[in-house]
């Protein structure tokens, strides 16, 4: 389980891993141990916040939990079937107030909840994280969320995600050694009443990923991954634009160029009855992909798996993002970073639309690779001094 897990949640966090790195550590910006994480409680909610600081320790490898001063703890083993793990949650600033933390090198996610502590558990594979989707599941009427994010020799990459769910709002920044921040993940005014409103207006079963307390709270709306797969979305929600783009590229040719900064690296895909063939500019076959389903575009997995190489990934990272905004018809070299072709189409992810529409900067990682065309969420500085985790109002 938490090797699915982390396959699809950790994908904004796999990312900035990569990116991180991949980028060079200059003298002059060396990351210290541990940086402080600035945590502002700005919901107006009078709950108390837990906060935790889960992740894998890059200097060993082990997974496991970091306290408020930054000290790591590996989780103990666990068990068949799970045990409790140890109670990790540091307490968080009520409502006004604000806390400060400090964070190590972690490749990781910072979860907070409301009025409730989260349940965590240890099988012999390692951690259980919450799974909502999961009606069992014990974390499923607590009202919690969480960011993703990298500090490393190289700097910190700190992202907000939705990648498995829309629920509690935050914003995520970095300062950096001038003294300027960056941040990304507010949402405009009402944005967070206006996207439940949005999706509950959208036929075609998308506001049944939708998640009510049976005190009447909204807790969150589930992605269309997970809305697939527990039936509350058709499994056919995106038949007809795949079928479209099938016939298209049966008789057109599909020009994909991945790498911004190597414009001639090019692939030339062509539909041949059930697999999409594509080439390099001598004409070899360098990888095929099955006619995908809606599962395998809302997971960006499956049919459009994306293996950490330089071929087959970059390909299907830019197939991923055109099925997900629905580029593919418009456009036929990708990946379209015109962002007014974005979620033009009738049939298209709704749930990436219509949280991309409530942002006030238009970022969000709505599905896995939502960073292709830089639309994702995420700030990063090689020479980070602090980084904030801002809770914003649920209106």
């Amino acid at each position: 389980m938490l090797g699915r897990i982390l396959r699809r949640l950790g994908a904004a966090t796999a990312v900035a891993t990569m990116l991180a790195l991949a980028t060079p550590l200059t003298a002059d910006a060396a990351v210290p141990a541990t940086i402080p994480l600035k945590i502002t409680n700005n919901s107006g909610r009078g709950d108390a916040v837990y906060i935790y600081n889960l992740g894998t320790n890059l200097a060993t490898g082990q997974q496991g939990w970091a306290d408020a001063a930054g000290t790591f703890h590996a989780w103990p083993a666990g068990g068949n079937p799970p045990t409790p793990a140890p109670d990790a949650s540091i307490a968080g600033p009520a409502a006004g107030q604000s806390t400060t933390i400090r964070i190590p090198k972690f490749s990781g996610r910072i979860y907070f909840s409301y009025g409730q502590k989260l349940v965590f558990k240890l099988t012999t594979g390692g951690l259980v994280q919450p799974a909502v989707q999961n009606p069992t599941d014990p974390n499923r009427n607590i009202l919690f969320n969480w960011s993703e994010y990298t500090l490393n020799d190289s700097g910190l990459w700190i992202n907000s995600t939705q990648v498995d769910m829309f629920s509690a709002p935050y914003a995520v920044g970095v300062q950096r050694s001038d003294g300027s921040t960056a941040s990304t993940g507010h949402l405009k005014s009402g944005g967070y009443t206006g996207f439940f409103n949005a999706l509950r207006g959208q036929p075609g079963g998308w506001a049944n990923l939708i998640q009510t307390r049976s005190d009447g709270t909204v807790l969150r709306a589930l992605s269309p991954t997970y809305g697939i797969e527990t039936g509350a979305l058709p499994s056919t929600v995106m038949d007809d634009y795949i079928n479209r783009v099938w016939s298209k590229y049966a008789s057109s040719t599909l020009t994909v160029t991945p790498f911004a900064d190597q414009p001639n690296t090019k692939y030339y895909g062509r539909v041949s009855g059930n697999v999409m063939n594509f080439t390099n500019s001598s004409g070899a076959v360098v990888t095929t992909f099955q006619k995908p389903d809606a599962a395998s575009i809302f997971g960006c997995y499956k049919y459009l798996d994306a293996p950490n190489d330089l071929v087959r990934g970059p390909i299907s990272r830019t197939l991923c993002a055109g099925y997900n905004r629905s580029t593919l018809l418009v456009n036929p070299n990708q990946p379209d970073t015109t962002t007014a072709n974005f979620y033009v189409d009738t049939v298209t992810n709704q749930y990436a639309r219509k949280i991309h529409a409530q942002m006030a900067d238009g970022k969000a990682y709505a599905f896995a690779f939502d960073d292709v065309g830089a639309q994702e969420s995420l700030v990063n500085d090689g020479n980070p001094q602090q980084a904030y985790l801002t809770l914003d109002p649920l209106s």
